[in-house]
């Protein structure tokens, strides 16, 4: 059956690349005579699909994983495909015979449908498993609230088709609240997982349990079933333990900075980008509010602080003046209440506006900062809450932004309280468990229409 699926999951790509460059051909040409390059070059993009699109996992089981990553790899592998056979068709000198409006258009309609096609196949799988067809049972070896999580999580995405059937409570009286068969002993619960032909063993036990994982490990050893270890690392891992390799060993990090060194690459390759696309296009506004300041009252045009960087590199960040000068008291931080007297005509309107904060992508571009990220407090602020909030050091494991998850979504301004400082840094560690290209897209774009004005902005 599943050689069966594969098979006709491969065909389909194939047919969808085909049509899209048949569609392409429609729209971008009137005469669709003369194309036999086209066409080998559509079959050169067919054959490399079925080499490299297994190499992406696209035609591995799904069951249970983000189908928003499913999406991201089938379009890097189709990315990739289209690279393959442009090189191919290069190097048979027949490239220039190719329409690049063709090729684009060909590229987005044959990306598009691969895509689509398969959300809409996993959409409808999903309301199979909803019906109760296509279930793939689960045997948990775990003990008290790991245990109830699991289950939780299975309840809560019945799509995945995973259910419990049974599960195995290493300690007696832990809590484990499973409305299926449970057991303490070893020997029945390997039993009941082979007599019920139980195809998932899931190990979701702590670390200090080695021994009886390593008994399970051994027990399933010569049997046809998945086993797959969930460590509780809840009390240790900030970032929910992911994964890495060092030294050619793989590493649960269980306190380090969330996203993979790739990631980082990408994120500061757009930031250097976007900044210097943003200075260029905000430039006159820069101008005018450089004079505006200038002329509101004396002292400089830029307001200068230490701030902390990412892995706590301290560096001065720029904002336009919005305050008159004065005496600062050692050590003291005073931060900027409504109708404060300190804040000139001038700095009201720049700080409702957001607009005193444009000269920070001019540390993006040195690379202090980011576009988005956490957004970096005063030096004083980090002293007093790192020790009464918990995970606020956190927030420096990448580099502090512009604007943030925590700003688009009313936490900024005056922090006069703790719960306003919690609610900040629950925020940021939101976005660095769950960052991604397309929720910084996301912060942006809800920065600029509905970010830059705001009512704790004073």
């Amino acid at each position: 059956m599943r050689a069966l699926t594969g098979f006709l999951a491969r065909l389909l790509d194939v047919a969808l690349i085909v049509a899209g460059a048949l569609v392409a051909s429609q729209i971008r040409f009137d005469d669709v005579s003369q194309r036999g390059f086209y066409l080998a070059f559509v079959a050169f993009a067919a054959a490399f699909s079925l080499a490299i699109f297994p190499a992406f996992g696209v035609y591995a089981s799904w069951r249970g994983r983000s189908k928003r990553l499913l999406a991201g790899q089938i379009a890097l592998g189709w990315l990739i495909v289209q690279g393959c056979a442009m090189a191919l068709m290069f190097s048979l000198h027949r490239i220039d015979l190719v329409s690049r409006l063709w090729f684009v258009y060909w590229t987005a309609l044959s990306g598009s449908g691969l895509i689509v096609s398969r959300l809409v196949i996993h959409s409808l799988m999903g309301r199979v498993r909803n019906a109760g067809l296509d279930l793939q049972g689960v045997a948990i070896a775990a003990c008290g609230d790991h245990c109830n999580d699991i289950i939780q999580k299975m309840d809560s995405a019945p799509a995945s088709g995973f259910r419990p059937w049974a599960v195995y409570d290493l300690q007696r009286g832990s809590g484990c609240k499973a409305r299926v068969p449970t057991f303490t002993e070893h020997k029945e619960f390997a039993r009941y997982v082979r007599e019920q032909n139980i195809g998932e063993v899931w190990l979701a036990l702590p670390l200090t349990e080695e021994r009886a994982i390593l008994r399970l490990v051994d027990e399933f050893r010569n049997d046809l079933i998945n086993i797959r270890f969930m460590p509780d690392v809840r009390a240790l891992a900030l970032f929910e333990g992911s994964v890495s390799s060092l030294l050619d060993q793989p590493t649960i990090n269980l306190a380090a900075s969330p996203l993979p060194p790739n990631a980082m690459v990408k994120k500061d390759l757009f930031d250097r980008l976007f900044a210097l696309c943003a200075l260029l296009a905000i430039s006159p506004i820069l101008i005018v509010c450089a004079i505006a300041v200038k002329l509101s009252s004396r002292g400089p045009v830029f307001f200068k602080q230490q701030r902390k960087g990412a892995d706590g590199r301290v560096f001065t960040i720029y904002k336009f003046r919005t305050m008159r000068l004065h005496e600062k008291k050692a050590g003291v931080l005073e931060q900027a209440k409504r109708d404060d007297p300190r804040i000139t005509r001038v700095g009201g309107f720049l700080r409702r506006t957001s607009l005193d904060e444009l000269p920070q992508f001019f540390n993006v571009l040195c690379g202090d900062m980011s576009v988005v990220g956490p957004r970096p407090h005063a030096l004083e602020h980090d002293d007093q809450y790192q020790h009464v909030v918990s995970g606020y050091i956190h927030r420096y494991r990448i580099k502090p932004g512009i604007t943030g998850w925590a700003q688009v979504n009313g936490f900024r301004g005056e922090t006069d309280r703790l719960e306003k400082m919690e609610g900040r840094v629950e925020h940021d560690l939101y976005y660095l468990r769950n960052w991604s290209f397309g929720l910084d897209v996301r912060i942006i774009l809800a920065t600029i229409f509905k970010g830059m004005l705001h009512h704790n902005a004073y």
